[in-house]
């Protein structure tokens, strides 16, 4: 009775060390993934911030959906390009973001965070915005991570 009882003892806890050990393999992954993916959305800041049009869409998947304010769905990376491209054509037109939070989950993952932006309003005016922003973000077959939806507005 005593080998037995030591035996499962011995088990219970070689079984509590892997699934611990395993736990904690999968949150460093987690954590690694999630670090890349901000560190991706810094860069895709970066690329917006020195209207860089090529860049700045590369960010998206061939399938992305485009959310951006008071303005229709753009869908694909070509309509993301022309809606990043109408931002870019305004010569006074600067933008930046932070990521203030992100997630991942194997293939998917989000950023979200506060942007500013600033411009010539219609009227001739300088406008300066600050906003919020989501975006759902999915690793493409060569395991690159691609923004598949992405969708901001702002705090007004």
């Amino acid at each position: 009775m005593k080998d037995r009882t030591l035996s499962s003892v011995l088990i219970g806890v070689f079984c509590l060390l892997v699934c611990s050990s395993t736990q904690s393999a999968f949150a460093q992954a987690a954590n690694a993934d999630t670090k890349a993916l901000i560190a991706l959305d810094d860069s895709w800041s970066a690329a917006a911030a020195a209207r860089d049009l090529e860049r700045t869409a590369s960010f998206y998947a061939e399938d992305a959906s485009v959310f951006p304010p008071n303005a229709p769905l753009a869908k694909g990376r070509e309509a993301a390009r022309k809606v990043w491209g109408d931002y870019f054509a305004a010569p006074d037109f600067k933008i930046s973001w932070k990521t203030t939070s992100a997630w991942v989950d194997h293939n998917f993952g989000y950023t979200s965070g506060t942007y500013q932006d600033s411009y010539t309003g219609q009227d001739g005016k300088p406008v300066s915005e600050t906003g919020k922003y989501l975006c759902v973000w999915r690793k493409n077959s060569q395991g690159k991570w691609m923004a598949i939806q992405d969708m901001w507005n702002a705090d007004k």
